[in-house]
């Protein structure tokens, strides 16, 4: 496991959080709460290979979940 930090927007207080992701762990997809306002984000890890990452951040009512 390989935690990197990314810097991202909560989508409801729209502050900027830091979030430890493991870029290795291929698709993810789960629920953490902001660090600043509580309120429930998914977040979304898409790791390709190489040194490609992808992390986005959804309001929880608006995610659409996918099972994998």
């Amino acid at each position: 496991m390989q935690l990197t930090p990314h810097k991202l927007s909560c989508p409801y207080c729209d502050a900027r959080i830091r979030l430890l992701i493991d870029e290795t762990a291929g698709y993810q997809q789960y629920v953490e709460d902001c660090e600043v306002c509580c309120q429930p984000m998914v977040v979304c890890v898409e790791s390709g290979f190489g040194d490609d990452c992808h992390v986005s951040l959804t309001d929880e009512n608006e995610a659409l979940w996918t099972d994998y």
